[in-house]
C-alpha cells in the first residue's frame, strides 16, 4: 500500500470530509467563536502551527500599539457620528481603549498565542474588558486600511524625532565650524593633497549635505501625513463614515484619493528608506574622512575615549569603532531599502500580505538612524583637533594652482598659466626642492611675468583668503555659509514643530 503523501499529514482537522453533519456544524461554530481570529468565520479546522508562526507579525508590529489605539479611538468617533454606535457604546469603547493603552504603557499587557498582529491583540483585549460592544469597532474597517494608518501615525511621529536629532547634529557641526574658522589644513581630491582650505570649510561641506537630508525628511513626512483610514479593504467605506472627521481627529494633513491605492501604496515607506540611505551615505563619507584623519599617518584629529574602544591584544590601540560602525550600518540601511523595492515591484493591485514586510524595515532603519545621529553628534562635539599637525601637512606644491592664478592676474590665459605652473612643479621635483624654493631667476626662465611679488603666493593664509566668492574657503565666505545654515535650521524648526499627539 502506498504511503500517505507527506503533505497530507499536515492538513488541518475536518478538511477532507465528504460532508458535515449537524453536530459537526455545531462544534465548528463553537471553534470559530474561540479561534480569536478576525477572519475566522470562513475557515474550518486549525492552522498549522508553523504557518501560525510564519504568518504572525506581533513580535514586531507591537511597536504600533499606541498608533493602533489612536486610530481606533478616532474610528469609534467616526462610527458614532455615522449612527453606527450610540454615545454610550462609543464612550465604553474609548474607556476600554484607554485601559488597553495603559496596560501597554505600563508593560502589563499580556499577549495571547492567537494574537497574530497588534490589531488582533488590541481588539481581543478590548473585548475582554468591555464585552461584545468591542465587536462593533471594526465595522466597515479592514486591517488593510487600519495597518497603513497605524504605520503612517508611527512614522510621522518618528520623523519628527529623527528631524530633531539631525538638526542637532547639523547645529553641533556649525557651532564647531564657527569656533575653529582660522584653522587651516590640506583639502584632498583623489585622496591626494590638493589645496589649502579652512578646517571649518570641511566641516561645513558635510553639514550642507546633511541639511539637504533634513529638507528631504520634512518632504517625506508631508507625504506620510495623509490619512488612508476609511478606505476599507479595497472598495471604500459604505456606512457613511466621515473621513474628514477622521482626518481632523488624527491631525492628518490630507486624505488619500483612492481606496485601492490607499491600502496598498508604500511609496512613503520607500521614500523614508531612501532618505535614510542617502543620509547614511553622507554620514558614512564623513566617518571615512575622520577615520583617515585620526590615523597616525595624518594625526589631524583624535576621537574622545567616549567614542573609541581598544584592542583585546594590543594595549596601545585606540580604535574609532563609533565611526566604523556608522560606516558599516550604512550597508544595512541600503539593504532594507533595496529589499522593500524588490518586494513592491511585482505585486498585483491592492493589498497583499507581502506588505507585512514593510514594518520590520521601517523599525530597524528608524532605530539605526536614531543611534547613528546621536553617536555622530557625540563624536563631533568631543573631537580634538591637532592644529599643529594640520599646519605641518600644508606644503608649497599645494599652491601650484595659486601660482597659475598669479600669472592669470598678470594677463596670461589660464591654459598657458596652468602649463607654466606645471613646468615650475616639474623643475622643483627635478631639482629635489620645494616649489617655493625655486629662485626668481629660475621661475623667469618659465615666464617673464614672474616678478618679486611672487613671494606672496607662498602664504597659506593669503591662499585661502583669495577664495572670497560665495561658497569658497575664505573667512568671509565661511561666515556667510554659517549664517545660511543657521537660517535654514531656524526655518526648518519653524516648519517642523513637534507633532501634536492625535486626540
Amino acid at each position: 500500500m502506498a504511503s500517505e503523501p507527506v503533505w497530507q499529514t499536515h492538513q488541518p482537522a475536518l478538511l477532507g470530509k465528504a460532508a458535515l453533519t449537524s453536530p459537526d456544524l455545531t462544534a465548528l461554530s463553537a471553534w470559530r467563536g474561540k479561534s480569536g481570529k478576525l477572519w475566522g468565520g470562513r475557515f474550518v479546522g486549525t492552522v498549522d502551527p508553523i504557518m501560525e508562526k510564519f504568518n504572525s507579525s506581533i513580535t514586531y508590529d507591537r511597536h504600533l500599539w499606541e498608533a493602533d489605539v489612536q486610530g481606533s479611538k478616532a474610528y469609534s468617533r467616526g462610527l458614532e457620528k455615522a449612527g453606527l454606535l450610540t454615545k454610550a457604546e462609543m464612550d465604553q469603547i474609548l474607556h476600554g481603549l484607554d485601559k488597553v493603552a495603559e496596560e501597554w504603557a505600563q508593560g502589563t499587557f499580556k499577549l495571547n498565542p492567537n494574537d497574530e498582529d497588534i490589531h488582533t491583540a488590541n481588539e481581543r483585549r478590548l473585548k475582554e474588558l468591555i464585552g461584545e460592544t468591542a465587536g462593533k469597532l471594526h465595522t466597515g474597517r479592514s486591517r488593510n486600511d487600519q495597518v497603513v494608518t497605524d504605520l503612517r501615525l508611527w512614522m510621522r511621529q518618528n520623523c519628527s524625532m529623527l528631524s530633531a536629532l539631525l538638526c542637532e547634529l547639523i547645529r553641533t557641526m556649525v557651532d564647531r565650524a564657527e569656533a575653529e574658522r582660522d584653522v587651516l589644513f590640506p583639502g584632498y581630491t583623489h585622496l591626494q593633497r590638493a589645496q589649502p582650505i579652512r578646517w571649518s570649510h570641511w566641516i561645513l561641506s558635510h553639514a550642507v549635505a546633511l541639511t539637504r537630508d533634513s529638507e528631504r525628511l520634512l518632504e517625506v513626512r508631508k507625504r506620510i501625513n495623509v490619512l488612508p483610514l476609511g478606505s476599507g479593504a479595497i472598495a471604500g467605506n459604505p456606512l457613511g463614515v466621515d473621513r474628514e472627521l477622521l482626518r481632523a481627529e488624527l491631525d492628518f494633513g490630507a486624505i488619500t484619493l483612492n481606496s485601492m491605492d490607499a491600502t496598498s501604496e508604500r511609496d512613503f515607506v520607500a521614500e523614508f528608506l531612501f532618505w535614510a540611505s542617502l543620509c547614511m551615505t553622507h554620514l558614512s563619507r564623513m566617518a571615512e574622512d575622520l577615520i583617515l584623519y585620526g590615523t597616525k599617518e595624518f594625526s589631524f584629529v583624535q576621537l574622545s575615549d567616549a567614542y573609541s574602544t581598544g584592542s583585546s591584544l594590543m594595549p596601545q590601540k585606540k580604535n574609532p569603532d563609533s565611526l566604523e560602525l556608522i560606516r558599516s550600518k550604512a550597508g544595512r540601511v541600503f539593504g532594507r531599502c533595496a529589499g522593500l523595492l524588490m518586494t513592491l515591484k511585482g505585486l498585483p493591485s491592492t493589498y497583499n500580505k507581502d506588505l507585512q514586510e514593510d514594518k520590520e524595515a521601517v523599525f530597524e532603519v528608524s532605530d539605526t538612524m536614531s543611534a547613528v545621529l546621536q553617536v555622530a553628534t557625540g563624536v563631533i562635539s568631543t573631537l580634538q583637533i591637532h592644529r599643529e599637525n594640520m599646519g605641518r601637512a600644508l606644503s608649497p606644491d599645494m599652491l601650484a594652482t595659486d601660482l597659475a592664478y598669479y600669472l592669470v592676474r598678470k594677463g596670461m590665459p589660464f591654459r598657458q598659466a596652468h602649463e607654466a605652473s606645471g613646468k615650475a612643479v616639474f623643475m622643483a621635483e627635478t631639482k629635489g626642492v620645494a616649489l617655493n624654493q625655486l629662485s626668481l631667476q629660475e621661475l623667469q626662465t618659465i615666464s617673464p611675468l614672474f616678478s618679486g611679488d611672487v613671494s606672496h603666493v607662498w602664504d597659506y593664509g593669503h591662499s585661502v583668503e583669495q577664495y572670497e566668492a560665495l561658497g569658497g574657503t575664505a573667512r568671509s565666505s565661511v561666515d556667510w555659509q554659517i549664517g545660511q545654515l543657521r537660517a535654514l535650521l531656524r526655518a526648518q524648526q519653524t516648519e517642523s514643530p513637534p507633532h501634536a499627539s492625535p486626540k
